[in-house]
């Protein structure tokens, strides 16, 4: 095991259907790919894509008392979101809101978790951005498990971080609150990227710091005010982190720099990985952003100049220096997974018919319990024609059936969702089987087949990159589902 920390506040790590959205036009598409125009969700979509706020898809919590919690979710289009849902006492102001969360979403960088949209239901505020699956920063700085990060990426983060915070300046978004290693993230390739959600204040009193007094920029204890010069004296407290790997406060790191005690502000795990010089020089660059006087500290511009030079190993990819699998490389597959890509619907009907109903046993039992009245009769009775049409593929018949049972509404079952997408799929109906696939995750959001059976559906229809994303999804469900039966 790596070097531990004992946080001092609650983190907020940051981490990941534009139908019927209201679109607004960006500035500047910037470089960041095929990213859609802002818009506003509906609450509905949203409740949707994250399985009704389904606790298994929390990816970060921020505080007990006025918790501001970050979903992962799926949106209509396969695209992977992450949702964050405001404390229902945050933001009053809905117009402040919208103004503020279409600001930042005019934002479009590849330095960016990019903010997609946001949605302003009654009182309720949420925010959708890219969603980046290979964590913060400060997991893989200060509870790394399998290797510590090497100097080479601990430079590419803080080089990346500050041509975030350049761009950002650019655009007039000068101003980032509670800059720290829950608000770095890594995209699929592993490159790090600045959460979005910093752009916003984080609620109505205008705090921008969530973090103790100790890593706070001293002017901010005078004002209470963010400025793009308290933004640097963060970044001097990141880079403090990748040096030493400990989340060090600023004046015992400035301490130890006066009294050019460096050994003891480096990370043992980094012994033998750089030069004195570019040690002194990352030492120097903190120096200076940590400096008490806004006016002295270096600006974002100046800080890209300066880290371009100290960069390592750049024709070496991040997800290599990370030690994190290639997401563009094959992936082994279960022998489901393998049945899904090649569309072998006779060999899933197998595997689904010989599972059953283990999968939402917890349902069947609810339903047990009011089978006395005839209206719940009939509805069991449909579900089981349904079965022994399916278990005889007569597929027509069983999707009849199941769609009996399901329109009662006497109670939501995974599996039967999943067989009738399977028969919907047998009557080449891909889009029918695609709605029902995402039903059962909707029901149950780690449920490998639903991810599968989405997979089969969005190749048939011939989107084979989203299909590989759902397939790859699923293959990691089911991983972690046999490796915690």
């Amino acid at each position: 095991m790596g070097a531990k920390l004992t946080c001092c506040w609650e983190p907020e790590p940051e981490h990941s259907g534009e139908s019927d959205a209201h679109n607004l036009e960006p500035e500047d598409s910037g470089e960041s790919g095929d990213l859609p125009s802002f818009c506003q969700y509906t609450l509905e979509q949203l409740r949707i894509a994250t399985s009704g706020f389904a606790v298994e898809n929390i990816v970060s919590e921020h505080g007990e008392k006025a918790p501001n919690v970050v979903y992962k979710g799926k949106l209509e289009n396969q695209r992977r979101v992450a949702v964050k849902r405001f404390n229902r006492s945050a933001w009053p102001d809905r117009q402040q809101f919208l103004e503020e969360a279409r600001a930042v979403g005019q934002l479009r960088n590849h330095r960016l978790a990019n903010l997609l949209g946001c949605c302003c239901e009654g009182d309720e505020r949420l925010l959708v951005a890219e969603f980046m699956p290979n964590e913060t920063l400060a997991k893989h700085l200060f509870h790394w498990e399998s290797q510590p990060m090497k100097w080479a990426m601990r430079l590419r983060v803080a080089m990346c971080l500050a041509e975030a915070l350049e761009y950002c300046t650019s655009k007039g978004r000068a101003l980032y609150h509670d800059l720290n290693a829950y608000r770095l993230v890594f995209d699929e390739d592993a490159n790090p990227r600045l959460s979005c959600f910093g752009l916003m204040k984080n609620s109505r009193d205008g705090k921008s710091y969530s973090t103790n007094l100790a890593f706070t920029p001293p002017e901010y204890l005078k004002t209470g005010r963010v400025t793009p010069e308290s933004v640097m004296y963060s970044f001097g407290t990141l880079l403090v982190d990748l040096l030493s790997g400990k989340h060090i406060p600023p004046s015992h790191a400035l301490d130890l720099i006066r009294d050019r005690n460096l050994q003891m502000l480096t990370d043992s795990c980094l012994e033998g990985q750089f030069s004195n010089d570019d040690g002194t020089e990352l030492v120097r660059l903190a120096s200076r952003c940590l400096q008490y006087e806004p006016r002295e500290r270096p600006n974002p511009k100046s800080l890209v100049t300066a880290l371009i030079p100290l960069q390592k190993e750049t024709e070496v990819s991040s997800h290599e220096l990370m030690g994190i699998p290639d997401s563009t490389a094959a992936f082994p597959l279960s022998s489901l997974g393998d049945a899904c890509l090649r569309k072998d619907l006779t060999a899933i009907h197998e595997i689904l018919e010989k599972l059953g109903y283990k999968d939402d046993e917890g349902a069947a039992t609810e339903l047990s319990f009011q089978m006395w009245t005839n209206q719940m009769q009939e509805t069991l009775n449909s579900k089981k024609k349904g079965d022994v049409a399916f278990r005889h593929k007569e597929f027509a018949a069983a999707i009849d059936c199941y769609t009996q049972f399901i329109d009662s509404g006497t109670m939501v079952s995974p599996t039967v969702f999943a067989r009738r997408s399977l028969s919907y799929l047998m009557n080449e109906r891909p889009l029918e089987a695609l709605n029902d696939a995402m039903q059962a995750q909707v029901i149950s959001p780690v449920w490998h087949i639903a991810s599968y059976l989405q997979a089969t559906a969005l190749i048939a229809l011939g989107r084979e990159n989203e299909g590989q994303v759902a397939l790859r999804e699923g293959t990691v469900l089911e991983e972690k589902r046999n490796e915690n039966p």
